[in-house]
């Protein structure tokens, strides 16, 4: 069965910045979309940014300007730069991709922190 194998995540001052990967362990057909989400601790797993298939993407209010997504020529591998990170940037980060026949996976998740 095919998994998502994220990388990237770990400590850094606010201000820094990280680069998470989000590459599949096997081949997947009918990407329609590809995404990263994340959670914090007591709240909801949230959407942070989207990219679907023809490129377009999507950016949660909280983060635009701040962070890019994108993908690689493949398309099988999701980026999220992550710049200018703030405190409450703080989470456990998680990739998503959905398919064209509405198979769907999960990342394991990547701890991200920022402090001081």
């Amino acid at each position: 069965q095919v998994q998502l194998v994220e990388s990237g995540g770990g400590l850094v001052q606010p201000g820094g910045s990280l680069r998470l990967s989000c590459a599949p362990s096997g081949r997947i057909f009918g990407i329609s979309t590809m995404a990263w989400y994340r959670q914090a601790p007591g709240k909801q797993r949230e959407l942070v940014a989207t990219i679907t298939s023809g490129g377009s993407t999507n950016y949660a209010e909280s983060v635009k300007g701040r962070f890019t997504i994108s993908n690689d020529g493949a398309k099988n591998t999701v980026y999220l730069q992550m710049n200018s990170l703030k405190p409450e940037d703080t989470a456990v980060y998680y990739c998503y991709v959905a398919t064209i026949i509405s198979r769907n996976y999960w990342g394991q998740g990547t701890q991200v922190t920022v402090s001081s």
